[in-house]
């Protein structure tokens, strides 16, 4: 599986970013090795996550959500 994936940060910024183990990203991004962006900004939150099948379709997804302003990522995590 892929996933696309967004973590709140504790400056209360959002980043996206995607996979394929969501498990050991996100602690990759805890232990302060993962993106640049999110060193520094911890404790981090997994507040949302989706499953895609091939990365290609992941990627692309996680591209339109880079795109969308900070109050449709607001929405789109509410709807999980």
């Amino acid at each position: 599986m892929n996933y696309v994936y967004i973590i709140k940060c504790n400056d209360d910024s959002l980043y996206t970013g995607w996979t394929n183990d969501l498990e050991k990203r996100f602690k990759t991004h805890q232990e302060g090795k993962g993106a640049k962006y999110t060193r520094g900004r911890g404790p981090l939150e997994l507040v949302y996550f989706e499953e895609y099948e091939t990365k290609v379709q992941a990627m692309k997804r996680e591209y339109e959500i880079k795109k969308m302003s900070r109050e449709k990522k607001i929405k789109l995590i509410s709807k999980k």
